[in-house]
């Protein structure tokens, strides 16, 4: 395979439509400021390389990245791109993946607003992210051991499993379908509202007014904290440990806690039939 190594480009397009390459310890950075470094490229090997220039990765097919660095400059890093594995790397730039495919991203950092939307086939393992919208319209996404922190994650989001995950977060899930969260902290306010068939399993969840107007709810053996105004108007089948702040007009299904703190029937606009109960010890 073609190498290049240790070279600093800034040209427009510098490596337009590389294939079968290499590319070792380079720099794209330098008064002509071009965009769109990599563009085109397929079966490509991305090694030690440091971006600050914009668009690099647009229509790259078959590619590796590692140890590499995209600064907060490298906007829009990797659109439209297809089967990619990027590792031990720093991906810094806004909007860094977009409308891509099978690509899988471990032991990294990202801080990026408007990270992967409309995107299929994502994977984030070992990974920190920083994100104010995460995965917006995207399918078919896994995280494993993800510590998250964004404000409206996953919305709209279809076929989807987290695991092992600690997510800091604001309004979650809203409009998610088929979304299975096992093992994680979920933490946020206005949590999964408008959610269809979204499964809690082990999970802790904390904060206010959550799980609301949501169809096809599951929560097993998942704690609550600080989870007020919970399940408003949700078809949901719960087994919570420990206690619920409140409860408030669950739609249907079955509700179960060690502790209730209130349970709220309070002029519903729709019928609300919910079952809400104290476990027996």
């Amino acid at each position: 395979m073609l190498e290049i190594k240790n070279q600093t480009m800034d040209e427009e397009r510098a490596l337009y439509g590389l294939r079968d390459a290499v590319v070792t310890g380079c720099t794209f950075d330098g008064p002509a400021d071009g965009e769109s470094a990599l563009k085109e490229a397929g079966n490509i090997a991305v090694k030690d390389c440091h971006f600050e220039l914009r668009y690099p990765l647009w229509h790259v097919e078959n590619f590796t990245m590692e140890n590499s660095t995209m600064s907060d400059t490298t906007r829009a890093a990797i659109w439209y791109a297809k089967n990619g594995e990027i590792w031990n790397c720093k991906m810094h730039g806004i909007k860094a993946v977009r409308e891509s495919e099978d690509i899988r991203i471990k032991d990294s950092d990202i801080i990026s607003q408007e990270f992967g939307w409309k995107s299929d086939r994502i994977t984030l393992s070992h990974c920190r992210i920083t994100s104010e919208y995460l995965f917006l319209d995207s399918s078919n996404i896994r995280l494993d051991h993800v510590k998250m922190q964004g404000k409206y994650s996953f919305q709209y989001v279809k076929n989807m499993e987290i695991e092992d995950s600690y997510l800091d977060t604001k309004d979650a899930f809203w409009h998610t379908e088929n979304v299975t969260v096992r093992n994680s902290v979920v933490k946020g306010e206005y949590l999964a509202w408008y959610s269809k068939n979204l499964t809690l399993i082990d999970c802790k969840i904390i904060g206010t007014q959550p799980l609301c107007y949501c169809q096809g709810l599951k929560l097993v053996g998942c704690t609550m904290v600080d989870t007020d105004l919970s399940f408003e108007y949700s078809e949901v089948e719960a087994d919570v440990r420990g206690r619920i702040d409140s409860v408030k007009n669950p739609k249907s299904g079955r509700i179960v806690a060690d502790e209730i703190g209130e349970i709220i029937w309070e002029n519903p606009v729709i019928p609300c039939e919910g079952k809400v109960e104290i476990r027996n010890v």
